[in-house]
């Protein structure tokens, strides 16, 4: 447990899955903690020793966001390397910044990793974008790494958060229904608890901004499509370049609606020469910046 634990040094990885929280340095981490984590934090995280070892194998959907690293960190060091598969669905949808550091996170924790392609581009009821979109998503994640959770008798996981079971999530109901569990949630995780406990483990993923589908960016009723998409990428990889974490580039026909942390609004006007130029070079005619700051989900239903 990581009860009243003071560490001055990284151990040396641990191969007994028994030691799953004996210390405050994880070895799939880089960065030694000596804060004590409180003990609710503490409870939170036995009560997730207990679902992972229930569960006993695992395919975890691996986004590369602070919920999903922080939920394969957890799994690999309770369970071990071989019972825990990260999977990453790789479409026109996850931008390319993001299947990028999903890659370099694989490579850093030794996980057993492999993308796989999705194909909800060919779903018609995913590109109408209505409400549901999310749920037709997420079946078509489903069903493509259902089949590799089947031949490893393991049970399909997402890192979905307590948070998350009061906003406007139907893609949860299409992974459950397709057999997918929550751990997260079972053992009573927050946003902020998964954050805590990412930091304290010492995982650079504890302070990620927060991502979503580039799908998210388009109002529901306007039909996606890799194009779209595509310009939603380029345009927030652009000002992530001029150095803007936490963006959303809201795609409004000719008009790119941008959302930046309130903090950051003064940098944005600041540099507005070369955001406009950013955004018009992708194929934006007008650029709006929202004073409200950004608000994830925005456009949810």
């Amino acid at each position: 447990m990581l009860i009243g634990l003071s560490v001055s040094r990284v151990r040396a990885p641990r191969t007994n899955p028994d030691d799953a929280w004996d210390t405050t340095t994880a070895e799939i981490g880089h960065t030694a903690r000596v804060e004590l984590v409180d003990q609710e934090l503490v409870a939170k995280l036995a009560r997730l020793d207990d679902e992972l070892c229930r569960l006993e194998r695992v395919v975890v959907a691996f986004s590369g966001g602070a919920d999903s690293s922080f939920l394969v960190a957890a799994a690999h060091k309770r369970l071990g390397r071989e019972q825990v598969h990260a999977v990453t669905a790789i479409s026109p949808s996850l931008a390319g910044d993001e299947e990028a550091d999903c890659r370099a996170l694989a490579e850093e924790w030794d996980l057993r990793w492999t993308p796989v392609a999705t194909d909800e581009m060919e779903r018609a009821a995913y590109r109408i974008n209505d409400t549901d979109r999310c749920f037709h998503c997420k079946a078509e994640l489903m069903e493509v790494i259902s089949p590799l959770a089947r031949a490893e008798a393991a049970t399909v996981v997402l890192g979905v958060n307590v948070d998350d079971l009061g906003e406007h999530r139907p893609g949860q109901r299409a992974a459950a229904d397709a057999g997918a569990e929550f751990p997260l949630v079972s053992a009573g995780f927050t946003k902020e608890d998964v954050r805590a406990a990412s930091q304290h483990l010492g995982l650079r993923t504890w302070d990620k901004p927060a991502a979503a589908c580039l799908a998210s960016r388009i109002p529901y009723g306007t039909e996606v499509s890799v194009g779209l998409l595509n310009r939603v990428d380029r345009a927030e990889a652009s000002l992530h370049r001029l150095g803007l974490a936490q963006v959303r580039v809201r795609h409004y026909a000719d008009t790119a609606r941008l959302e930046v942390d309130l903090d950051d609004i003064p940098v944005v006007v600041a540099r507005r020469a070369e955001v406009v130029e950013a955004i018009k070079a992708v194929g934006y005619r007008y650029v709006t910046l929202d004073l409200e700051g950004f608000r994830s989900g925005n456009l949810n239903g």
